[in-house]
C-alpha cells in the first residue's frame, strides 16, 4: 500500500520537473540569439556626432568663440544664424554641412589650444589696448594658428604664470570660484613681514567689505623676511596688492609661481610654452 503511495508521488513529482527542464533547453539558445542580435545593434550603431549632428552651443564654444554658458545667452539674444537663417532654439543640433554665423562672421570648431606663458612685466593682460601700452597677446601671436585668450588676468607689474586657450568650458572652470583653482605667489615687501602680521594672515581677513581666506602664507626659506609666499583662489582684481597694503606693506614684485598646479619649470620669463598631455587631462579632471 504504502509502496503504492510512494510511486504514484514520484510520478506526480516526475510530471511537474518534466516542464521545467523543457523550458530551460528551450531558454539556452532563445538567450544566445538575443545577446548575438543586440551586440550587433551596438556594434553597427552609428556615431551620434556624425548622424544627429553637435548641439549650437557646443559648436560654439569649440569654435573659440566663448563657453557653452555663455554661448546659451548668445543664442537666446538672437547672436547665431545657421544656413541663413535665425536659431533660438538651444537644443539645435548642427550637421556637417550647415554654416553656422555668429554676429555675421562664419564660424567652425577648431582644434583645442592651451599656451602657457610666462608672463613678464609691463605687460597688460587684455587682447589689445587703444592707448598702444603692450600687450600678453603680442608674446604669444605665434603660438597658435587658433586665436586664444587669457584666462583670468595678471595686472601690469605682475610677472608669472597665464594660461591661454580657445577652449570656453576649461576657462570658465578655471576661473569660476567654486573650484579654489590654486594660485601661489611670491610677493617681494617693501619691507620684513612682522610675524604677528603674519599670523594675522592665517586664515581670513576682510578687504574692501568682503571676506578673503588665504590658503597658505609663510616666509620665503632661505630669503629675507621681506620675501613671502601667500597661496589663494581668490580671482579678485589685485588681492595680493591689497592684502598686504591692508597691514600697512607695499608690494614691490609680485610673481605668481603656480597656477592650477601648473608651474614655471624650465620656462623662462617672457617665453610660453603648450601644455603637456598630463597637465591637461590633470586640468580636466579637476572637479
Amino acid at each position: 500500500m504504502d509502496s503504492n503511495k510512494n510511486s504514484s508521488r514520484r510520478r506526480q513529482e516526475g510530471s511537474k520537473s518534466a516542464p521545467q527542464k523543457r523550458d530551460a533547453k528551450k531558454s539556452t539558445p532563445l538567450s544566445r540569439k538575443t545577446f548575438k542580435k543586440d551586440f550587433k545593434k551596438v556594434k553597427e550603431a552609428p556615431k551620434a556626432d556624425e548622424s544627429t549632428g553637435i548641439r549650437l552651443n557646443k559648436y560654439i564654444a569649440n569654435s573659440g568663440v566663448c563657453s557653452r554658458r555663455e554661448a546659451d545667452t548668445y543664442i537666446e539674444h538672437g547672436s547665431v544664424e545657421v544656413n541663413g537663417k535665425l536659431v533660438t532654439e538651444m537644443g539645435y543640433k548642427v550637421q556637417p554641412d550647415d554654416i553656422v554665423r555668429f554676429d555675421g562672421t562664419s564660424i567652425t570648431p577648431e582644434q583645442k589650444r592651451y599656451i602657457l606663458l610666462n608672463k613678464p612685466k609691463n605687460y597688460i593682460t587684455t587682447m589689445d589696448d587703444d592707448r598702444g601700452r603692450k600687450t600678453v597677446m603680442e608674446l604669444v601671436s605665434n603660438a597658435s594658428k587658433e586665436r586664444i585668450y587669457p584666462v583670468g588676468r595678471l595686472d601690469r607689474n605682475t610677472t608669472g604664470l597665464l594660461l591661454f586657450t580657445n577652449d570656453g568650458d576649461l576657462a570658465k572652470k578655471l576661473t569660476h570660484p567654486k573650484h579654489n583653482v590654486r594660485k601661489l605667489y611670491h610677493a617681494s615687501l617693501d619691507r620684513k613681514l612682522d610675524l604677528k602680521d603674519l599670523e594675522k594672515l592665517r586664515g581670513d581677513v576682510i578687504i574692501e567689505g568682503r571676506k578673503v581666506f588665504i590658503d597658505a602664507i609663510s616666509y620665503v626659506d632661505g630669503q629675507p623676511k621681506s620675501e613671502v609666499g601667500i597661496e589663494i583662489h581668490s580671482g579678485r582684481n589685485r588681492i595680493v596688492r591689497k592684502i598686504f597694503e591692508h597691514l600697512g606693506y607695499k608690494v614691490s614684485k609680485l610673481d605668481r609661481v603656480i597656477f592650477a598646479e601648473l608651474t614655471k619649470r624650465n620656462l623662462p620669463r617672457g617665453r610660453w610654452r603648450e601644455l603637456t598631455a598630463l597637465e591637461l587631462n590633470n586640468l580636466q579632471m579637476m572637479k
